[in-house]
């Protein structure tokens, strides 16, 4: 063992005991200043941060890094996770965070790697999930072109780049360290609109010392949160708006997942009805009789009606994109927005809004409190906007459950009859409801259909990632089991085309002990667009394939996985999602599903996009509404 790793090793013991570097440092366990490089030092700043997980793919690039990762890891203070594919390592570290809060850091080397790592960031870009991304970067002395690098001569191309997807610092000087460890804290630990932190290593900078680095310099402390948006007047406004509107709806985003509680006294007040974005699925119980779902281009029969029929909008906490408001389209009889949003381009995004710019629960508390002041009263359901909303929902649930009710219809390209796809989300989505585990949605139909199946009584039960709709996510969220110190079983739903994108969970899920199952709807195509196109031109086209994989032979070939064939009725897929919730590993299921133009094969989409032949209609709706 050389000096160097030896000094490494004492650290790390001493950070061990002492439960951290300051802690350490206050004990005289450690010195209060260090020669250490920048690779540890950096380690250093990040397990200060409570960051001890490394998801990592390591390179020629991020050599001296994972020797530092090496050593701490030996003496308990980190654990590295290594993994095949730097796009599952990153949705694995997302996934971690989202679920369970803790954090994790992504770890690349150059170019090509980096650049994987960088396109799966946009989960977490769009979702606003806090992780650390950490790669490694082109030499900053110019000796010539790194192999890797992305091609070119403009200085920092990387940090250009990396910027373009959220906050990014380049050590190109090793002293700056505890600034950018400040920066990228202030970002992955944003208490509103947290999202990745891309930390880029030079590769000649990782090995250089820093005599006498001081480690009370190492940041701690995340942001604190905003309080309440607005006013007492501001308040007042908002609230005369709301007692005389007839028919509000409250559009509840991400920003609100945990309003529940002030959300249902404040529906209650305004007589008002929630739709629900995906992202919150659960913030009111699915039952609750104000919540109408989801709403937008997908969409539901009731979520849309709110939506449409409204003549105030609440926005709490949402961003407004294309598919949520229908490109803009989604409130032709609002009048008057009252949106409540930390981000003040989010607050101002409709016009004649009374933008509230605070914390969602804060700002809905003060309006509550204002309204009962003014002598709002809980409102029955017995209003006119009350009764046409409530057969909204009822039409809405008879929709879904006419589907459920024939679970199977016969599929031209598997010669048989297999399960529908709503009727086989929705079993596996309750399936794992009942037992508590938590159940990720990929991108594509299945997505939808399961946005638009989900029942959730609680936020957290179903994670359903359409900020970025990033195929391949679900499978290697299940990574993220066998990352968490608090042990959960998980469910992804994902569709073939999806799982084939990032299949490496089979072989890293055994690897690190994953606990979980990969239910894989296999319709033989890219089924959301083969849709969208057949809606639009009525003839689907190049999203299709003609190739027999046999997915459980393929699970089943590597040792500890479990592969199953799902079959062909409600009961077989029950059954073998029983055996895969015994099994303690990872299991992959597989289930033939039905594609084609029966209606019952499927759910519709029930509002309007800015895309394709829908293009010219949507925009001048968009101008005649003028919102």
């Amino acid at each position: 063992m050389t000096d160097v790793t030896s000094a490494r090793a004492a650290r790390a013991a001493a950070i061990r005991e002492a439960g951290g570097v300051a802690r350490a440092v206050a004990a005289g366990l450690l010195p209060p200043t260090a020669d250490l490089t920048l690779s540890e030092a950096t380690v250093l700043g990040l397990v200060e941060q409570d960051v001890r997980r490394f998801v990592v793919t390591l390179g020629h690039g991020s050599t001296d890094l994972g020797e530092v990762l090496r050593v701490y890891e030996q003496e308990g203070v980190v654990r590295s996770y290594p993994v095949r594919n730097e796009v599952e390592g990153a949705h694995a570290a997302t996934a971690l965070r989202w679920t369970t809060g803790e954090k994790a850091a992504v770890v690349t080397s150059i170019g090509p790697g980096a650049l994987q790592a960088l396109a799966a960031s946009l989960v977490a870009a769009s979702d606003g999930v806090g992780v650390w991304h950490l790669y490694a970067d082109t030499t900053t002395e110019a000796e010539g072109a790194n192999m890797q690098q992305l091609p070119g001569r403009q200085q920092e191309q990387f940090l250009r780049l990396a910027s373009c997807m959220g906050d990014a610092y380049t050590l190109h000087t090793p002293r700056a360290l505890p600034e950018a460890l400040r920066r990228g804290l202030n970002t992955v630990d944003h208490p509103h609109r947290p999202g990745p932190f891309f930390l880029l290593l030079p590769m000649n900078m990782q090995p250089a010392v820093m005599a006498g680095f001081n480690l009370a310099t190492l940041p701690t402390g995340a942001p604190p949160r905003m309080s309440v948006g607005g006013d007492a007047a501001a308040h007042e406004a908002a609230a005369r708006l709301l007692m005389d509107a007839d028919r509000v709806v409250v559009k509840v985003g991400g920003g609100a997942r945990d309003a529940g509680p002030v959300l249902d006294r404040f529906l209650a007040l305004v007589d008002g009805f929630a739709v629900t974005s995906p992202l919150v699925s659960g913030v009111l119980p699915y039952a609750h009789p104000r919540n109408m779902t989801i709403g937008g281009s997908k969409g539901s029969i009731s979520g849309n009606y709110a939506m449409e029929k409204a003549d105030l909008l609440v926005a709490v906490g949402t961003r407004a994109v294309c598919q949520s408001d229908m490109s803009r389209t989604g409130y032709p009889c609002v009048e008057h927005v009252v949106n409540i949003n930390t981000d003040v381009d989010a607050a101002l995004h409709y016009n004649r809004t009374l933008p509230l710019v605070g914390d969602a629960t804060a700002t809905l508390s003060a309006l509550v409190d204002q309204l009962e002041a003014m002598g709002a009263r809980p409102k029955d359901l017995t209003s006119e906007w009350a009764r046409e909303c409530t057969a909204a929902w009822e039409a809405w649930v008879a929709y879904k459950q006419q589907r459920y009710a024939s679970p199977v219809l016969h599929d031209e390209t598997w010669g048989r009859e297999v399960l529908t796809q709503p009727a086989a989300v929705a079993l596996v989505a309750r399936l794992a409801r009942e037992r508590g585990f938590v159940t990720y949605f990929d991108a594509g139909d299945v997505q939808a259909n399961g946005f638009q199946v989900v029942e959730d009584e609680r936020p957290g039960t179903t994670v359903t990632e359409t900020g970025a709709s990033y195929m391949g996510f679900a499978s290697s969220a299940v990574l993220a089991t066998a990352l968490s110190a608090s042990p959960f079983y998980a469910v992804a739903m994902t569709g073939d085309g999806s799982f084939t994108m990032n299949p490496q969970i089979l072989i890293d899920g055994v690897q690190h002990g994953a606990r979980g199952c990969v239910v894989l709807f296999d319709n033989r195509r890219q089924g959301a667009i083969s849709s969208l196109q057949r809606s639009q031109y009525g003839v689907d086209y190049a999203t299709s394939d003609q190739v027999d994989v046999d997915y459980v032979a393929w699970a089943n070939a590597v040792t500890g996985c479990q592969g199953l064939h799902g079959g062909f009725s409600v009961d077989d897929l029950t059954a073998a999602f029983d055996k895969a919730a015994g099994y303690d590993g990872l299991s992959l299921i597989h289930v033939p599903v039905y594609f084609g133009d029966d209606p019952l094969g499927g759910f519709e989409a029930f509002g309007r996009w800015n895309v394709g032949p829908w293009v010219e209609a949507t925009q001048a709706l968009r101008q005649k509404i003028g919102l």
